[in-house]
């Protein structure tokens, strides 16, 4: 498969819900135009930050057909297809290649646990199930309880069509060693916003961000100024982003980013449960790392 090139900064779009509960597809089709305005160069679509273990099969293709149409070629659309089901998985891919996506997000299986191999022929059957999409493995042990080893994703690297993977580990080793261990036009990305930079020194291209729904151009240049050398210049722009950085995390993601943007006008609606509408206390320790950073409704 020829190289293909998400750019560097990918989106992990929220998913807006309205105030019954159910998808808000105008919402997403606007909020798909302005991050495409403001620094995006990929949206995923249905990942964890859009919520996805409460998304309907149903109502995650709608989702990738809304983005895809909003995108029209302005940005490429990633879909997360994954699950900890082979069976699932693959047939969610297939019909995400259906669609015309422009790639994959699969994630590790949760809460089985399955050891390498089992992973390995997870993301084989995937990938061979649709060899003409390409696939970015998504490694996120947090969340899953399982971790995806860099000597497993450089044997995974070896099929045509696995071409990157989102890192969000923590763990500045399992990036450089993962880079040590792949091609070169085997994409590293990072999956937490606070190490992008550091995961660029050790080989990464970009990020799968949730900060870019508010600062997607000041990632843009921060990736940008250290690729061309002004390493100052980068570390002092993310310095002064590392506060919205953790600030999106002072409670599970996307509450506090739901919450963020509720507050600069730009409607994302509500989490589903099991998650929380952010609370009166979260708004007012989200308002002043917005004002230091002077986003505001106007920016919206």
């Amino acid at each position: 498969m020829s190289a293909i090139d998400f750019g560097q900064v990918l989106t992990a779009m929220i998913t807006p819900f309205n105030s019954s509960g159910e998808v808000d597809y105008a919402a997403v089709e606007k909020l798909a135009h302005y991050l495409i305005n403001n620094g995006t160069d990929t949206l995923v679509v249905c990942g964890t930050t859009g919520e996805s273990p409460t998304l309907t099969w149903q109502e995650e293709f709608e989702l990738f057909k809304i983005v895809k149409q909003a995108a029209q070629g302005r940005a490429k659309v990633i879909a997360g297809t994954g699950s900890n089901s082979t069976s699932e998985a693959i047939e969610a891919t297939q019909k995400a290649a259906h669609l015309g996506l422009d790639g994959s997000l699969q994630v590790v299986p949760y809460y089985n646990k399955p050891p390498q191999a089992g992973l390995y022929n997870h993301f084989m059957a995937i990938a061979k199930s649709s060899p003409d999409l390409p696939i970015i493995l998504y490694n996120v042990p947090g969340r899953t309880s399982c971790n995806l080893e860099p000597e497993t994703i450089a044997q995974l690297a070896e099929l045509d069509n696995i071409v990157a993977v989102k890192d969000a580990t923590g763990n500045l080793d399992t990036a450089g060693q993962i880079r040590s261990l792949t091609p070169a036009n085997f994409a590293i990305y990072s999956g937490d916003d606070s190490l992008t930079l550091p995961l660029l020194a050790v080989g990464a291209k970009g990020v799968v961000s949730v900060a870019s729904h508010l600062v997607g151009k000041q990632m843009q240049e921060m990736i940008s100024a250290f690729k061309q050398g002004q390493v100052k210049q980068a570390t002092e722009m993310h310095l002064r982003l590392l506060p919205l950085f953790k600030a999106l995390f002072y409670v599970t993601n996307p509450i506090p980013l739901k919450t963020a943007l509720n507050l600069l006008g730009l409607d994302s609606g509500e989490v589903r449960s099991p998650l929380v509408k952010g609370s009166a206390e979260l708004a007012e320790k989200l308002k002043p790392v917005l004002e230091s950073l002077q986003l505001s409704l106007a920016a919206i």
